[in-house]
């Protein structure tokens, strides 16, 4: 097994090595304004997976896909000799879609902003389906006791007036 330390290491070299290849030795006029965000490796350090992102449309985005697959031999012998490791990594390159991912998230924060805006108007005109204090206070029952008592004596006969 390898040490993870290890392998997170030289994922971010791999990263650091791509973007400096791309930036100063490929001169492909497909390539794109390009940034490489991420590199990822596996633990046997046979494959590695290269994140980029490309500012432009989707036409660029394509060309510059077909660019890198091209001078994929390059970078791969590249990173294989400032590795030092015995087989040099397969680098596989992946569109990284985090602006698409960012607009999403935006879009359902905004609807949710929306539905509470909604449901804080509509709970300011809200009102009680009873009556507004539903329980009944201390001083209230007391009333209500006497007037219970007050009404009881008077119809109950009294104890001379039998027949």
């Amino acid at each position: 097994m390898t040490d993870p330390a290890k392998v997170r290491r030289h994922a971010e070299r791999i990263r650091e090595l791509v973007a400096s290849v791309v930036r100063s030795q490929i001169k492909d006029p497909r390539l794109g304004m390009i940034t490489i965000t991420d590199a990822r490796i596996t633990a046997d350090l046979r494959d590695a997976t290269v994140f980029y992102t490309v500012l432009g449309d989707a036409a660029a985005q394509s060309s510059t896909a077909a660019a890198l697959e091209s001078a994929k031999g390059l970078l791969r012998s590249t990173v294989g000799k400032a590795l030092g490791l015995r087989h040099s990594p397969t680098l596989t390159f992946v569109l990284d879609d985090v602006q698409d991912q960012v607009k999403h998230i935006d879009d359902l924060l905004a609807a949710a902003r929306n539905a509470d805006a909604e449901v804080q108007r509509l709970a300011a005109s809200a009102k009680y389906a009873g009556e507004p204090q539903p329980y009944r206070l201390e001083d209230e029952v007391e009333d209500a006791e006497a007037e219970t008592e007050d009404a009881g004596t008077e119809d109950e006969p009294r104890g001379g007036d039998r027949p």
